[in-house]
Order: structure tokens, then C-alpha cells, then sequence
């Protein structure tokens, strides 16, 4: 199966990636043999995918990582670069690749000592592949610092590498760095393909699937995990419900504090899973006894461990409670649209009832400043306002439409 075809509802970009991999394989054939490289080609060496959250821009980044590593002896027949199959592409997809940098954050930021060391990677030359990539995935995290380190490393590159850059927009890059990018701009997957890809890869039911992939509105990774996941259905469950617990201020206040109670029991779950295995394999490491006691000297590497799942935790409940935020936007868009007798399909067709109700009892106005309040809660969010204060203003937003 091809790489591409991870790539869901972006044919024209898994079209102009694969041409520009041919593009390289036949320069690095060229370098290899010694003969002269093509003068036109479409292959460059710093891409940056844009779109919106789910549209697969990590996705595609690997796509194209594995299609420049590509080994298939098909590619001599005429074959297109990233079959799927062989070595190259396996380990790239996988993250295992050992000419493959495949770079996330769990923090709220990138920083420049974290830039530096992927700087000095890209200068190397590729040691078992046919090119050295660096994937990063949150290039809209980068610190101002940071970004300016990448730019030396963007306007300079070394020979055979590559810099794959993912951010939502063009506006999260700097403008420096981004002119020397090749700009991809992803859309988000149709409804239908997204219900199709988790039957046929992830073998949910086409019943789950659809409305997984209807109430996430084309977001991949959230539609797996809520057709997967129970208590991902549940969580949302309950945030659907808030629009009818705000009839008064008690009851906003309420709704509020529930809403990050839930975001902060979604992060503490999802930090003990990570930070109980990564303090053992620490401590394993550093030389811990037997009965837990540490080594001298040891102690502020485990307090920089201590501080960086500190910072993680802070941002997955971030991400949880924006995550929330999200579906109570599609919420409210789905009453808009019964207002204005819209064709639209509906996203949350589990609370039809209650989006009837809602939407004869207050008008299409009312219904915009109430996602106008939710937009301005992500923003203070965004501007480390305390949570559980922008939240408790939006719910008071919510109950005066």
C-alpha cells in the first residue's frame, strides 16, 4: 500500500509530493552515479504543511519523509518512490528510521537549546538513507529564539537534507522562514472518507465510524479515538450537555468548575500512563538501589524530569479543555443551522432534541455571541488567563446570549 494513501481527502497534495520524491530520487541517482542533476526539478529542501487540526499534516510530512527513503528495487521499472513496503519507507512511517527525525512536543513550547541540537543533526550526512530528514511537527511551538536559530539552518542547508515543517498557518511561522519554505496548504478530510479510512484500517463498525467521523467534523485523530475510546464518549457527552445547565449564575459557575475538573481528570490520566514509566526508566538509568535511593548527584536531573511533566501536564489539560471548547463550538454551530433552516449536516445528531430546543427558544444573534464567547475563552486560554476564570466568564456569556 502506498504511503499516500495515509494521506486522506488530499489528493492534490499526495499528487505534487509524489512528483516532487521522484523529483529526488532521480537527483540522488544523479549524485550517486556522477552524473549532472536535473536543472528543473520539484524537489526542495524545507516544506511547510499548513491546515487545520485533523486535515493530516503530520500524516503527510511522514508520507513524503517515507517516500524520500524509499528502497524498492521497483523504483529501477519505473516505479513510483514510496511503496510502503520496503525498509526505507517501514522505518520511516514507524519512527525508527535512522536518517528520520521525527520531532514533537509535549511542553507548551520549543526552545532554542532543543533547535540547536536538531540544527547540528541536519548538518550531518545521511548515514544509511538517501536523504537526512527532519520532521517537525510543531513548528508553530517554536520560541522566537528558536525560530531564528532554524533560520540559519533553512537559508544554509547541507547537501541531502530536508526540513519538513508543520503548523496550522502560514501566520504561525516566521515570515523569514517561511519564504524559504515550499507551502502545502492541507484541507479537512471529507466526512465520508474519514468514516471509510477508520473502517478499512482501524475495522470499527461503519455505524461507530460515521458518527464518530460526523460529530468531529473530518478530524482524524479525534474521530479514532472517540469510535475507539469510551470515555472519550462520555466526556463529550457531558460537555454537550452544558448549554442547559446555565439557566442561572449558580448554575454557570457550576458548569465551569465541571468543565475543568474533567479537562484535568482527561490530563492526569493521560500523564501517570507517561510519567510513572518514564521516572522508573530514569531512575533505571541513573543507577537507583534497589529500595528506590538515589545516587548523589542525581537530583536535579530528576528534578528537570519533575519540571518537564509538570509542563506536559500543563499543557494536556490545555489541549483537553480547548478539545472541549471545540465541541461546544459544534455544538452551537449545529443550532445555527437549524435556525437558519440550513442543509448542513447536523454534527451532533445524538442531541438533536436538545439542539431543537435551543434553537427555538433563542435567536440566530444570540447564537453567534454565544460562539463568539467560546472563541474569546480559547483566546484568554491561548494568553494563560487561569483557566477556571476564562471559563466561568464564557458560561456567563453562554446564559445572556
Amino acid at each position: 500500500m502506498p504511503v499516500w494513501d495515509d494521506l486522506v481527502g488530499q489528493e492534490k497534495v499526495s499528487e505534487q509530493l509524489a512528483a516532487a520524491a521522484r523529483d529526488a530520487d532521480t537527483l540522488v541517482t544523479a549524485i550517486a552515479s556522477g552524473t549532472p542533476p536535473p536543472e528543473a526539478s520539484k524537489m526542495t529542501h524545507a516544506w511547510l504543511f499548513t491546515g487545520p487540526p485533523g486535515s493530516g499534516r503530520s500524516t503527510a510530512a511522514r508520507a513524503f519523509a517515507a517516500a524520500l527513503q524509499c528502497v524498492s528495487p521497483d523504483r529501477a521499472l519505473g516505479g513510483v518512490p514510496g511503496c510502503g513496503f520496503c525498509d526505507g519507507c517501514h522505518t520511516s512511517l514507524i519512527g525508527t528510521h535512522a536518517d528520520v527525525q521525527i520531532v514533537r512536543t509535549d511542553m507548551l513550547s520549543i526552545g532554542v537549546k532543543e533547535t540547536r541540537d536538531l540544527v547540528r543533526r541536519a548538518q550531518l550526512s545521511p548515514a544509511t538513507g538517501r536523504w537526512q530528514v527532519i520532521v517537525l511537527e510543531d513548528a508553530d511551538r517554536l520560541t522566537e529564539g528558536a525560530g531564528n536559530v532554524l533560520l540559519k539552518a533553512v537559508e544554509e542547508p547541507a547537501p541531502r537534507t530536508v526540513w519538513l515543517l508543520c503548523a496550522p498557518s502560514i501566520e504561525d511561522v516566521l515570515p523569514t522562514i517561511r519564504s524559504r519554505c515550499r507551502l502545502l496548504i492541507l484541507r479537512t478530510p471529507p466526512v465520508d472518507a474519514v468514516a471509510d479510512i477508520l473502517v478499512r484500517r482501524d475495522g470499527i463498525e461503519p455505524g461507530v465510524a460515521a458518527v464518530a467521523a460526523r460529530a468531529t467534523q473530518g478530524h482524524i485523530g479525534r474521530a479514532r479515538r472517540l469510535a475507539t475510546d469510551q470515555r472519550a464518549r462520555e466526556r463529550r457527552a457531558a460537555v454537550l450537555k452544558l448549554p442547559l445547565r446555565v439557566d442561572d449564575i449558580g448554575g454557570c459557575l457550576k458548569a465551569a468548575q465541571e468543565l475543568i475538573d474533567t479537562a484535568s481528570e482527561d490530563a492526569k490520566q493521560l500523564a501517570e500512563e507517561v510519567d510513572v514509566k518514564e521516572t522508573e526508566e530514569m531512575k533505571a538509568a541513573l543507577g537507583a538501589a534497589q529500595g528506590g535511593r538515589m545516587p548523589r548527584g542525581t537530583a536535579g536531573v530528576m528534578k528537570e524530569l519533575e519540571d518537564n511533566q509538570k509542563r506536559r501536564r500543563t499543557r494536556t489539560q490545555r489541549d483537553a479543555l480547548d478539545l472541549a471548547l471545540i465541541d461546544l463550538t459544534g455544538f452551537y454551530r449545529d443550532v445555527l443551522a437549524l435556525q437558519f433552516g440550513s442543509r448542513v449536516a447536523l454534527a451532533n445528531t445524538e442531541a438533536e432534541d436538545t439542539l431543537e430546543r435551543l434553537a427555538r427558544g433563542s435567536s440566530p444573534e444570540a447564537t453567534l455571541r454565544r460562539i463568539d464567547a467560546i472563541a474569546g475563552c480559547r483566546e484568554a486560554l491561548d494568553r494563560n488567563v487561569a483557566p477556571l476564570l476564562a471559563v466561568e466568564a464564557m458560561t456567563m456569556a453562554l446564559r445572556a446570549g
